[in-house]
């Protein structure tokens, strides 16, 4: 190809026992780089691999021709958020492609399918597979998105790619936070999906610790970047209000229209103020929590298309 991009492409792909598939993976992906782009380099972010990926990844890194690649080792295992981070940190690229995982079920055609979208005025154009999603996937974006107001629908995504502006506009906002996709969602920018035909589909990756991991992640940003918790807990104490309003009025009935055991009223009547006021007190701290959380995570609470310059010389 002779007119190739004068763009710089990064490429961050996570790798984390990835043996059996880095190989096919990195290869597609390298060759895509050097047959569409003048300057492009591939991170590998070696999340504490316990078997021969990063081999693999040295050997493959030899046919390169153009391309620098270069291998992050994690000194532990930190996730694929954090990991991901500090591969996209170590990137230079005026575009960064974001491979969450190595699982090649795209065509290769796909990479520049992405990229040409996003020089269409998008900062932010992910891929999505066009297949049935496992059912807890699917629940937790159902989830997720009923009770939360970003602009766009989040979903599973294979890989996406990111402008240099979003890179230095999320550099700006709290990067301790523990979803990326959900910071994209919140950063301002224009994004887009697209969708694609899988080819070439393997079964899913069965390592416990990353398993595990993902659960974590998915619950914690189910916390942080959903209303629901705080829907849930302040249900819960109007709900427990209200029974400590009943029990009132049920122990005042009582003490009216019946005998109850000496000292019984003023007991039930006590600890139902007590437990109201109780509740009370707690509703005032969720609301609390919550306002600490959009304010730690600096949640935007503005979004905006484009910006148009006119006029001037």
């Amino acid at each position: 190809m002779t007119n190739k991009e004068k763009n710089f492409m990064s490429a961050v792909l996570y790798v984390h026992n990835d043996e059996a598939l880095i190989a096919e993976f990195l290869q597609a992906v390298m060759r895509v780089l050097e047959d569409n782009f003048e300057h492009s380099e591939i991170i590998c972010v070696n999340d504490y691999s316990h078997d021969s990926s990063v081999d693999i990844v040295r050997k493959i890194s030899k046919q390169a021709k153009s391309t620098t690649i270069t291998v992050l080792n994690m000194s532990h295992f930190h996730g694929i958020e954090a990991a991901m981070n500090a591969g996209v940190d170590l990137a230079i690229g005026d575009f960064v492609l974001e491979f969450d995982t190595c699982v090649p079920d795209f065509a290769a055609t796909e990479i520049m399918r992405v990229y040409q979208r996003s020089l269409e005025g998008y900062d932010i154009v992910s891929a999505s597979p066009d297949k049935k999603q496992r059912f807890t996937s699917k629940l937790f974006y159902k989830v997720f998105n009923r009770f939360t107001d970003y602009p766009y629908q989040l979903g599973t995504e294979r890989f996406r790619v990111l402008s240099r502006r979003v890179i230095n506009r999320i550099s700006s906002m709290n990067k301790s936070v523990p979803y990326r996709k959900a910071l994209y969602a919140n950063c301002g920018l224009k994004t887009a999906n697209i969708r694609y035909q899988a080819v070439n589909v393997r079964g899913v990756k069965n390592d416990e610790t990353e398993r595990r991991y993902r659960t974590d992640l998915a619950v914690n940003s189910m916390i942080l970047f959903t209303g629901l918790g705080y829907q849930f807990a302040v249900t819960m104490t109007v709900l427990m209000m209200l029974v400590a309003i009943a029990v009132a009025i049920y122990s005042a009935v009582v003490y009216l229209f019946s005998t109850p055991v000496a000292g019984w009223t003023t007991t039930i009547f006590f600890m139902s103020f007590a437990f109201f006021g109780l509740f009370g007190i707690l509703s005032i701290i969720i609301k609390y929590l919550q306002i600490l959380v959009d304010l730690v995570f600096r949640r935007k609470k503005y979004s905006f298309e484009s910006i148009e310059k006119m006029g001037g010389n």
